[in-house]
């Protein structure tokens, strides 16, 4: 790689580094091109030059982001185990990302706020879809979980960690341990909340209480293979 292409590639990442940290905080609508530069230290020529416009620069973050994501969730999805045990990986690895990431929350915004470019969901949900399916092929899910149920339930976790974490963001406070706090969620939800009939449930309550999951102790405590402790 020649000098000039060296310094090309390092101006573009500080260019989409700085975007990243202007539409995380700013979103696209807040963020302009010289508040770009200004955050990079790099003239508007320069910019312009790597990226004609902000909807350029934008795609850019939102590339890099899901690079990232994508990245990760090979990582992830590489190590052995079972199906159910690496969902609980992918959806504690995206949380990770969120929080130390900055590209990858700039994604996740500029997703939403420009829907037309395509979900951050995109990459990792059809990961998500295809382990449940494993795992449902495999006998993991108790009783009458459905793989498009616990789906549902990485959706919503993963959207959840993400208001939390902006939110803390926003408030301008530490955002402190997320992963280890969706962690203490996943471990509630493969226990189950509700106490047998045997345990004092009694009437419709009983009745309608949810299975325990694949991996989990009588007791609601998950066994080795349901979640690390």
């Amino acid at each position: 790689m020649t000098k000039q292409q060296d310094r090309a590639v390092r101006t573009r990442a500080a260019l989409v580094r700085a975007a990243s940290a202007q539409f995380d905080r700013d979103g696209y609508d807040g963020t302009t091109l010289a508040k770009v530069c200004g955050a990079a230290g790099i003239s508007l020529g320069a910019l312009t030059f790597h990226y004609a416009s902000k909807s350029e620069l934008a795609d850019a973050v939102m590339a890099e982001g899901r690079a990232l994501t994508q990245t990760a969730l090979l990582r992830r999805t590489a190590q052995p185990g079972p199906a159910l045990r690496k969902v609980v990986d992918v959806t504690l690895e995206l949380a990770r990302l969120l929080e130390e990431e900055t590209s990858v929350r700039a994604a996740v915004r500029l997703a939403r706020e420009r829907p037309s470019t395509g979900g951050w969901s995109d990459v990792w949900l059809p990961v998500v879809q295809h382990l449940l399916d494993q795992a449902h092929a495999d006998g993991q899910l108790r009783g009458g979980a459905q793989p498009a149920d616990v789906t549902t339930l990485v959706e919503y976790l993963t959207a959840g960690a993400e208001a939390v974490l902006r939110g803390r963001l926003g408030a301008g406070t530490a955002s402190g341990n997320g992963v280890a706090r969706l962690e203490s969620v996943w471990r509630l939800a493969l226990a189950g909340v509700c106490i047998p009939e045997e345990a004092g449930m009694s009437g419709e309550a009983a009745r309608t209480a949810p299975a325990l999951p694949a991996g989990a102790d009588r007791d609601g405590a998950p066994r080795a293979e349901g979640i690390r402790s």
